[in-house]
């Protein structure tokens, strides 16, 4: 479905492209009625289909394994329906089902996320296709890597509550942690298109057909949508997807979480919009975030000083975009689409739209020769991620993230020229194992 602009005309200017918090957030809490959600609900994917908004959001309970509830809204805003009952949870051993340890034990993985930490499916995405509702997800078996799982079920189902799931199945490979993961609502040029985030960048890939067989055949990262350049953007640290697309005149929106690195501890909303025909190309994309953790219930919980998005649905003349606020609840916020759209379009255009390729040296399943440094926190040698050439203090060096504490990481250099340029962009390109600590 397309939004299409109603016939109304409107003044843009001093229009702030921001966000609106509904004054009832949030929405959904932990609930201490129900034993899977007692400590968290929270990242919510959001459908809108048949008259109401369709919410199935993570949920974590007494066993401290991620499972995913059911709620719904007629406006939006205000909770009509929630149940007593998981509609989805773990089935396959990629989901942490046979973990060996002892539900309720404390977390030792540096992969937990949101304080799950016995494994499940997390950050769920919904996306339409015809007769059927795809949802991506975040599957996490309790000690490995993080990876996206992709699982279906036919409309009809869905709006009856019948949660008949197909098997689920992973789509990207083993040994990288990607999350994020989103599908566009159509085909482009005959394929399915699939975005996913391995740090720092969103991916995207155009495949065929979506019948993975969870064995040999992965998302490549065949494109990317990079974080930005300058040291003062809000958004250059790491970018993933928040919702799927919502298609509009404009191009696809797509509404985006990111972090900084002179706020590296919090997590922001943005907007882009992607052409339509080749949503690989950028058109415009915020200056600043959309939406910052201001208010307590985003600073409150699991993690403090976090928004991040997993859906967004158009009601009418307005954009509704839910988001997870603290790792703990479930929050909506809003604006009118057409002002938010013409602002966005008209003062946020990227100079240069292009489509960025990932060479094929560089592809998510390579693996590079580590680059080590001494992290004075850990007192001891570990490998840098996210690699990244510096000057710091007029001293040449190489930068990026110890994986043990999370803090930045450093190993002098005599001069840039004692690198090799191409052997240290593949590297970075390729640093992909990162703790959920500051990679969520």
């Amino acid at each position: 479905m397309v939004w299409e602009k109603p016939n109304t005309t409107h003044n843009i200017i001093n229009i702030r492209l921001s966000l609106e918090r509904f004054e009832g957030n949030p929405i959904l809490r932990p609930d201490s009625r129900h034993l899977w959600e007692t400590k968290a609900a929270f990242n919510p994917a959001a459908i809108y289909d048949g008259g109401k908004v369709h919410i199935l959001y993570r949920a974590i309970g007494e066993t401290d394994v991620s499972v995913l509830g059911y709620a719904s809204s007629l406006d939006g805003l205000h909770i009509n329906e929630r149940l007593d009952k998981p509609a989805y949870v773990p089935r396959e051993p990629f989901e942490g089902v046979s973990l060996s340890r002892q539900y309720g034990s404390e977390a030792s993985s540096i992969y937990v996320s949101g304080g799950g930490g016995a494994g499940g499916c997390e950050d769920p995405r919904l996306t339409r296709i015809g007769e059927q509702i795809y949802m991506t997800y975040v599957a996490y078996d309790g000690h490995s890597h993080p990876r996206v799982a992709l699982s279906s079920i036919h409309i009809n189902d869905f709006l009856n509550k019948k949660w008949n799931w197909e098997k689920p199945v992973l789509i990207t490979p083993p040994n990288i942690v990607d999350k994020n993961a989103c599908i566009l609502p159509e085909k482009i040029n005959g394929k399915y298109v699939i975005f996913h985030r391995v740090f720092p960048n969103i991916l995207i890939d155009f495949v065929d057909d979506l019948d993975f067989d969870g064995k040999t055949r992965w998302l490549e990262g065949q494109f990317k949508i990079p974080t930005r350049a300058l040291s003062s953007d809000w958004d250059n640290l790491k970018v993933g997807c928040g919702s799927p697309p919502i298609k509009t005149k404009e191009g696809w929106l797509l509404i985006y979480q990111a972090v900084g690195s002179n706020d590296e501890s919090r997590y922001k909303i943005g907007a882009m919009l992607l052409d339509l025909k080749d949503p690989t190309k950028v058109l415009a994309r915020t200056r600043t975030p959309i939406l910052e953790p201001m208010a307590s219930y985003e600073n409150e919980g699991w993690k403090a000083g976090v928004v991040y998005p997993c859906g967004a649905v158009v009601i009418d003349d307005r954009l509704f975009v839910y988001y997870g606020g603290a790792d703990m609840v479930v929050c909506v916020a809003s604006v009118k689409i057409e002002p938010f759209l013409e602002q966005l379009a008209t003062n946020h255009k990227e100079t240069k739209p292009q489509s960025i390729s990932v060479h094929p040296s560089t592809k998510i399943d390579e693996v590079q020769e580590a680059i080590q440094g001494f992290c004075i926190k850990c007192r001891r040698m570990r490998e840098i991620k996210n690699p990244r050439y510096v000057i710091v203090d007029m001293r040449h060096a190489i930068q990026g993230i110890c994986p043990g504490c999370g803090g930045k990481i450093s190993r002098l250099i005599k001069s840039r020229s004692d690198i090799d340029e191409d052997t240290l962009s593949n590297r970075i390109k390729t640093q992909i194992t990162k703790e959920d600590k500051i990679h969520k």
